[in-house]
């Protein structure tokens, strides 16, 4: 498993490592901002899973939650093309690993239709 991060290298052969890509194409300052929001929403969306966001710098963050009495640990990276979501998923949680991809590619892609259209200020 990996340590306390996604960061980390898997060792544990029960772990599965996912990998889920949004390509976008704003400007860093404004996929910065589009992760802040989805990271705000899944924290409100997620909130009974104890989601935690911790920002480790404008374009990455880290992500702990509790599901079952198991503790996940992923991140969010903004890249200048993409927003990555890395996560080591155990082997009992990975039939829910689709679902749960879809809900965080499909809120991503929410705030970046929303950063297009200029619905998103910085001063948000």
């Amino acid at each position: 498993m990996r340590g306390p991060h996604f960061g980390a290298a898997t060792t544990h052969r029960y772990a599965q490592s996912v990998k889920h890509e949004i390509p976008h194409d704003l400007e860093m300052a404004q996929a910065q901002l589009v992760a802040r929001k989805a990271v705000e929403s899944y924290a409100e969306r997620f909130a009974k899973f104890g989601l935690k966001p911790k920002w480790l710098s404008d374009s990455k963050v880290e992500l702990d939650f509790e599901v079952k009495g198991k503790k996940l640990d992923g991140s969010l990276t903004v890249y200048e093309d993409k927003l990555v979501f890395d996560m080591d998923v155990p082997l009992l949680f990975r039939i829910f690993t689709g679902k749960a991809t879809e809900i965080l590619d499909s809120e991503a892609r929410e705030w970046i239709a929303r950063a297009k259209a200029g619905e998103l200020d910085a001063a948000e």
